[in-house]
Order: structure tokens, then C-alpha cells, then sequence
């Protein structure tokens, strides 16, 4: 399925819903006259939350005015644990107040919690409004602005409330990772990771060599890699934009990874700290099932570490409770728990039923060697 990067722009290909992905930096500035280019009302809103909008919100504002867009501001609170239907009732009361129409473009300025909240919004706002990503972050940057998927969380779960609706655009100005702090920093790499173990060896072994330049913010790194990882996920969003095969293959690590931050409230573990414990917990499945080598194993808590990111289950954190929400994620079927298994550096098996008995064997504390299920 062809996918193409020019001029940092990777495009794509979904037919009528096709869309850019641009990667600049500098370019907050330039949002206004790209969404000049679209048939969109004059009224358009943006989504934020205050942290962003006190760094961003002006430059946008200024951007969007200046082409003639009369502009409402709805800001969130902060953080996944406003990821929920409280906050988009106050949202939909908010566009409704202003009267958007279904023209009206509504931009999502912010990181992961505020572009899929602010997805959703437009999915269900009048039935459908377009929308704009401009993710602020890393891991809003290589992976949840991009492909659709929009949703808020459930006391049962994360994202089990949600459609897929994909944007106008992707708007991404590296220059706002200058302003995250490491862990931030920490946490999209995290994906970054993922992109490299599951479907590109190269990526993984520049992860290894470059992982201290990109904490350092080389902007140069920066932009090879998030448009890399730009590039895998619109060619697997392509192939399979409903997640109905090929796309499941994203969410390794994701299975577990999303029962630990339930388990600790969507709050003390962020997604990508979670994505790397999942990572770690569900190779160490497929090397206890054959399916993968040692080293496998090896490489990938070694990168993680090396990032700084966690590769074990909080201390305080019970396996049989991270199983039970397990059987309600998104993925699971008939009550069947199903993972994402990789074989090799680059390469992963789709969802395949793994038992509890299994997944309570890897989140154990590991005593013996890497890999070992501890059954």
C-alpha cells in the first residue's frame, strides 16, 4: 500500500478520508492559512487544556484569526483521568453555546487525552464535524493523532468508550517537544519502540544507537523518527483502517499495558510507562512459548531501560486484578485474552488467546532467566 513522505508530509490513503500528515518545525505559525485550503465554516474551535493553550493557544489563535476564522476556546482538565463522558458533556455544551455548525472545524491542540477526547467530540458532535490534530507531544506525535481512533475511558477500562473518526489533518511542529519534560520525553519513546519491534528492525537498532540524542531533543533525530513512525502507521492504517486484522498488530504491549494504567487509576502510570511494561510482560509470553528468542527478550528490556522507561509491574500492583481487566479490553473475545506476540526484532504475530495462567506467570516478580514464564 503506498504511502509517501515529501516535503516532511506523509499522506494517508483512506479514499475520500485521506489526509496529510505534516511534520515541520517552526510551524504553529502556518495552521491557519493550510486549514484556509479547506471548504470548513468560519467558526472553528480549538480543544485544549490549560497547560498547552498558556504554551501554544496564543500562536494558534493568532494563526487561525489572521485567516479568517472567528475562534471559541474549550479547555480540559488536565491529564487521563478527565478522559471520560463528564468532560465531553461540557465540551458538547460548549460547542452548542457557540452554535458550530457541521462545518466548523474543531482543532485538537495538546497531547493524547485531548486529541482523542477531541476526536470523539467531533465524531459525535452533530453527527460528525471535521477535525484537526495538532499533537504537542510525543507520543500524540508517532502514534494517537494519527490513524482515527478516538474514545474517553471506563472504570472498566481504557478507550471502550469511542468510534473511529479520522482528521482533516495532521498538524505536527516539533518545536513543542522542547517543552516536555523528560518523562514526557520517556513515555513516547515508548512507542517509538513499539513501531521498531513490530514491523521495523532499523528503527529498533537506531533506538539503540540514538536514544541519548533524541533525549537531548536533536531536532534533526526528532523528525527522521516521528516521521518514520508516521509513515509505518499510515501504512497499516491503510491496509486496515478498523483495526478488523493487519492493525492490531499496534497494539503490542497495549493489552497489559492498558490494565496497568487502569488498575492504577489513570494516574500514577502513564500510557507509555505502560506500553513498556506490556511490551516487556508479553515478550517474555513469546519467548515462553517458543515463539521468540532469548535475545529478543534481551534487546528490548535492555533499549527500554537504556530510555529509562519501567519494564515490571508496580510492587503494589495484583496480577489477578490486571487479568480481570484484561477480559474487558477492547481486544478480548468471548471473554478470550488476546495479545500481541512478537517473533523477531521487526516482527509480531496477531492477536493470538493467551491463558490467565500464562499472564499471571509473566507479571510475577522474574527470578529465573529473562523469558522464563515462571510456571
Amino acid at each position: 500500500m503506498a504511502q509517501s513522505i515529501r516535503d516532511n508530509i506523509v499522506r494517508v490513503e483512506l479514499g475520500e478520508r485521506s489526509y496529510d500528515i505534516v511534520i515541520r518545525n517552526g510551524s504553529l505559525h502556518g495552521l491557519g492559512e493550510a486549514l484556509g485550503g479547506f471548504s470548513f465554516s468560519s467558526k472553528a474551535a480549538i480543544v485544549s487544556n490549560p497547560t498547552v493553550f498558556d504554551l501554544y493557544g496564543e500562536t494558534v489563535l493568532q494563526s487561525l484569526r489572521q485567516s479568517g476564522f472567528e475562534v471559541v476556546c474549550a479547555l480540559m482538565k488536565d491529564g487521563e483521568a478527565f478522559k471520560n463522558l463528564e468532560t465531553c458533556c461540557d465540551l458538547w455544551d460548549g460547542l452548542l453555546a457557540e452554535r458550530l455548525d457541521r462545518r466548523s472545524p474543531l482543532i485538537a491542540l495538546g497531547g493524547g487525552v485531548v486529541g482523542d477526547v477531541a476526536g470523539f467530540i467531533a465524531a459525535t458532535y452533530m453527527r460528525g464535524i471535521p477535525y484537526v490534530q495538532v499533537p504537542t507531544t510525543l507520543l500524540a506525535q508517532v502514534d494517537s493523532s494519527v490513524g482515527g481512533k478516538t474514545g474517553i475511558d471506563h472504570a472498566e477500562g481504557k478507550n471502550l468508550i469511542g468510534c473511529f473518526y479520522q482528521p482533516s489533518l495532521v498538524w505536527i511542529d516539533t518545536a513543542t517537544l522542547k517543552t516536555l519534560d523528560e518523562r514526557q520525553l520517556r513515555c513516547g519513546l515508548a512507542e517509538v519502540v513499539k513501531y521498531g519491534m513490530i514491523r521495523d528492525a532499523g528503527l529498533f537498532a537506531d533506538l539503540e544507537e540514538e536514544s541519548e540524542s533524541l533525549l537531548r531533543l536533536a531536532p534533526e533525530v526528532w523528525g527522521r523518527v516521528i516521521g518514520r513512525c508516521c509513515e509505518l502507521k499510515a501504512e497499516v492504517v491503510a491496509q486496515d483502517e478498523r483495526e478488523g486484522g493487519l492493525r492490531a498488530i499496534l497494539n503490542f504491549g497495549h493489552t497489559i499495558g492498558h490494565a496497568v494504567e487502569a488498575s492504577a487509576g489513570y494516574r500514577d502510570v502513564s500510557h507509555g510507562e505502560g506500553v513498556a511494561i506490556g511490551m516487556v510482560a508479553e515478550t517474555r509470553l513469546a519467548v515462553g512459548r517458543g515463539m521468540a528468542e532469548e535475545t529478543v527478550f534481551n534487546q528490548l528490556e535492555a533499549l527500554l531501560k537504556q530510555i529509562g522507561l519501567p519494564t515490571e509491574i508496580p510492587a503494589d500492583t495484583s496480577p489477578k486484578r490486571l487479568i480481570r481487566l484484561m477480559t474487558v479490553d477492547k481486544k478480548a473475545q468471548e471473554g478470550a485474552i488476546r495479545v500481541v506476540l512478537p517473533t523477531s526484532i521487526g516482527r509480531v504475530d496477531l492477536p493470538q488467546p493467551v491463558s490467565p495462567e500464562e499472564i499471571e506467570g509473566v507479571l510475577e516478580p522474574q527470578s529465573d532467566k529473562p523469558g522464563k514464564t515462571g510456571k
